[in-house]
């Protein structure tokens, strides 16, 4: 019995395999393949046509090419033939059936771009643009229009607009419960900074949002009034690399204000920002005017997502991480944004704040 059963199954499979092959050569002589004409002859669309070629099971077939190359110039039988000058489209299309029309070297074809797009249009058929950035690496390609005038965006940010909706309202329902639940907590924390030291109880400073957006950071004060006038005197303290400052020691915290950057108390007035929406719960640590004058071009892209309370960095050891790897993280956060990685970052949070680690 299992050898009437092997045997059936080794008929079922070459049955199928037949069948396969036989319907696949079939489908290369229909008609339905997608047939494109490539508009430029560089080596992008000749490695484009190659892969077509190679991998027929993508339903592809390309037509021929347009460009101002004298025809059999590509100097290959392995490629489809230049069927003539890119002015010559529109008659091209009518004795050849074309279902898209896909142009590269698009600034060499620039002129005649106008030609091109009225041809496809009023004909009905597809066109497609490769773009000439081949060095892009994260952005994506989105299209839009504005006040009916056509928008090709590349963006490297998230992109997922309901997402992003969603973001904001979790952020101001969660940062108006904080704020009311622990609104003993500011009463009792506001009584301590006073008694404390003199100055207010508030430290307002103002710091670079979304874009390079400056808008006035709200913290618990921790340090003695006027400290920032103190900092060119302690430059030769500072202990991270890059365009911050830190101290461990630092002389200008006060006796309280060291137990509230400890415990990260001190941020808890920050949802006021969130509020206002000048911050995000989680997000990239809102930097300085004066270190952003001072970012390399790659580290600019850390302000294309609004900043956050908390973050990667925030929840990886803080201040004991070296500047290039703070700003790594905040943009290894930018390209994997999910709802999902807020929500673990939040919940990191936690025992990162309890713990103390890399506070200072």
């Amino acid at each position: 019995q299992m050898f009437f059963f092997l045997g059936i199954n080794i008929l079922f499979l070459y049955i199928w395999k037949r069948a396969t092959v036989y319907i696949w050569e079939v489908k290369k002589q229909s008609p339905a393949f997608h047939r494109i004409l490539l508009v430029g002859m560089d080596p992008e669309s000749r490695r484009f046509a190659r892969h077509i070629r190679n991998f027929p099971e993508l339903g592809y077939k390309i037509v021929g090419f347009l460009g101002d190359e004298p025809e059999g110039s590509n100097g290959s039988n392995e490629l489809p033939k230049i069927m003539g000058d890119v002015h010559e489209i529109e008659k091209i299309v009518r004795d050849h059936p074309v279902d898209e029309v896909i142009v590269f070297s698009v600034r060499k074809f620039w002129e005649t771009m106008d030609l091109v797009t009225a041809v496809c249009e009023d004909m009905g058929i597809r066109l497609t643009i490769v773009p000439q950035w081949s060095n892009l690496r994260v952005s994506q390609i989105s299209f839009m229009k504005l006040g009916g005038i056509p928008l090709l965006s590349f963006v490297s940010t998230p992109t997922d607009n309901w997402n992003v909706f969603i973001k904001r309202v979790m952020d101001f329902c969660l940062a108006f419960l904080t704020l009311i639940l622990f609104s003993p907590l500011f009463i009792i924390l506001a009584v301590l900074i006073k008694r404390d030291s003199k100055g207010p109880v508030f430290f307002i400073q103002k710091r670079c949002g979304l874009n390079g957006r400056v808008f006035s950071l709200i913290k618990f004060r921790s340090m003695v009034p006027e400290a920032e006038k103190m900092q060119d005197q302690l430059r030769d303290l500072n202990e991270m690399a890059g365009p911050v400052f830190k101290i461990t020691q630092d002389p200008r915290v006060t006796r309280i204000g060291s137990w509230l950057r400890k415990t990260s108390l001190d941020e808890l007035p920050q949802l006021i920002n969130v509020l206002k929406g000048d911050l995000s719960l989680v997000g990239p640590r809102p930097p300085l005017p004066s270190e952003v004058a001072l970012y390399k071009r790659w580290q600019r892209r850390r302000l294309s997502i609004k900043p956050g309370i908390t973050c990667i960095w925030q929840i990886s050891g803080r201040n004991n991480i070296n500047f290039d790897e703070w700003m790594k993280l905040d943009l290894h956060y930018i390209d994997h944004w999910s709802l999902s990685l807020d929500l673990k970052i939040l919940i990191r949070t936690i025992p990162a704040v309890l713990s103390g680690r890399g506070a200072r």
